[in-house]
């Protein structure tokens, strides 16, 4: 939960109530009714703590109010609203954003829109109009019969729902019909596609392409080592895991007592990655897969699918709001405890990926998809065109990268200049942070990495 800038709740309290803005005392029926509508028209604002006066009322205080709160919206409606909070006075108010979703979004089985500064449940008509224009893929049903249904992978995920405490009302004991009924899996007595994908014993019978593929590649042309994956989609995700595991390395360091494992990667990034990858693809293209591409230098992550509607690549890289193309299987891996707050995956991403001293991730909109690209250290070409050095200065990283070091006179002579440019490149060099110098004049000036690859 972030904080809220006050001027911003008094624009709110200057206001009226608009197709786009509302204000509830508490989170009653009314209240999820009203997320539901937002969710459903345009998206739109709850100031939750303030009655229809504009007067503050202010809600409870402690964090356990708000993880109720956020549990019960993620429960209810499967939706993940952005939720700040400030305090006005001595009275604490919570700003609720909801994105506009691209599914339709239900809340004890009815489904509402926003007419004006109104919430108001569709009628049938209107019902069937928004139906098939925003009925997601995992939210279909199908002709699937429970046999198919791989008990051990339900059991799996209850132990890990639970220990979460994002799920409390669900036993390892319950029938596989309750638990699919309480995780919204079953409509209408018929299993959702997202039952059979996340919990099926072979998916793949259905959904051919719904697989992942990970190879090992020392270009784009030679490849090392090709699996596909296949399974449920907590398989792929474990497997997936695995294999890149495998195809990287990993050194380590003794701190204290302890030993820690240092991956070319920070594994808590990977996971991320991999679960984007699942959770948000396009499952309607059943054309294509998920595909995962480990290189020397880098690695790449791409899934079917660009980025939903409203969301760039630039709020990618700050608070955002989620907006799920597939809002049970996000659902039931938030449940699980994989994803650990909305919106911030490619965040945690870039964050975890600057703690471990490696290159900012790339996210780019390509090939029909969505990819992410991960390097494995600072001095890529790529990088240190970024940071403008020319093709001669590139030349002279990779020299050092592989020799350790570089002096003026080997600058010169890969580069073919004088010693006047060669200083002048080479000082620039130092500017931006990329090369230090050692040594004293009249002693061998040489020039070096401050910081090794991560090998």
């Amino acid at each position: 939960m972030s904080k809220y800038d006050k001027s911003l709740l008094e624009n709110y309290l200057n206001s009226e109530e608009t197709e786009v803005l509302e204000f509830k005392e508490k989170a009653n029926e009314k209240f999820f009714e009203t997320i539901s509508a937002f969710a459903n028209t345009k998206g739109g604002t709850i100031v939750l703590g303030v009655n229809k006066k504009k007067e503050a009322i202010g809600v409870d205080g402690s964090a356990k109010f708000l993880e109720d709160l956020t549990n019960r919206i993620v429960n209810k409606l499967s939706i993940y609203p952005k939720i700040s909070t400030v305090t006005k006075g001595n009275k604490r108010i919570l700003i609720i954003e909801i994105t506009r979703t691209e599914y339709p979004v239900s809340y004890e089985g009815k489904y509402y829109e926003r007419v004006g500064n109104t919430t108001r449940e569709m009628s049938p008509q209107r019902l069937r109009v928004f139906m098939q224009r925003k009925v997601p893929w995992d939210c279909i049903t199908g002709e699937f019969s429970l046999k198919e249904i791989e008990i051990e992978t339900v059991k799996k995920f209850i132990q890990l729902a639970v220990e979460s405490k994002r799920l409390v009302d669900v036993s390892i004991k319950d029938p596989v019909r309750m638990v699919l009924q309480k995780l919204e899996l079953l409509r209408d007595g018929k299993m959702t596609n997202a039952a059979i994908l996340l919990f099926g014993k072979n998916p793949q019978k259905y959904f051919v392409n719904l697989r992942a593929r990970v190879g090992r590649l020392k270009d784009d042309i030679t490849i090392v080592d090709d699996k596909w994956i296949e399974g449920n989609l907590f398989k792929q995700f474990e497997e997936a895991i695995n294999i890149i595991k495998q195809n990287i390395s990993v050194r380590y360091e003794i701190k204290g007592l302890q030993r820690h494992d240092i991956w070319d990667y920070p594994l808590e990034a990977i996971r991320e990655a991999v679960l984007n990858a699942i959770v948000h693809r396009d499952y309607f293209d059943m054309a294509n897969f998920i595909q995962i591409r480990i290189y020397d230098d880098h690695i790449w992550f791409h899934n079917p699918g660009g980025l939903p509607e409203g969301i760039t690549i630039e709020q990618l890289k700050k608070p955002h709001n989620s907006v799920f193309r597939n809002p049970l299987i996000a659902k039931v891996f938030y449940l699980a405890g994989f994803i650990e707050q909305y919106g911030s995956g490619t965040m945690r991403i870039m964050e975890v990926l600057n703690k471990a001293g490696l290159p900012e991730p790339e996210y780019k909109e390509e090939m029909a998809g969505f990819s992410v690209y991960f390097y494995k250290d600072i001095y890529t070409e790529e990088n240190l065109r970024k940071k403008g050095l020319n093709e001669r200065q590139i030349k002279a990283v990779m020299y050092v990268k592989e020799k350790g070091k570089i002096t003026n006179k080997e600058y010169q002579e890969i580069n073919k200049i004088s010693r006047q440019m060669a200083t002048i490149d080479l000082s620039e060099i130092v500017r931006c942070g990329v090369f230090i110098m050692t040594g004293k004049a009249g002693k061998g000036i040489a020039y070096q990495l401050p910081k090794l690859p991560n090998k």
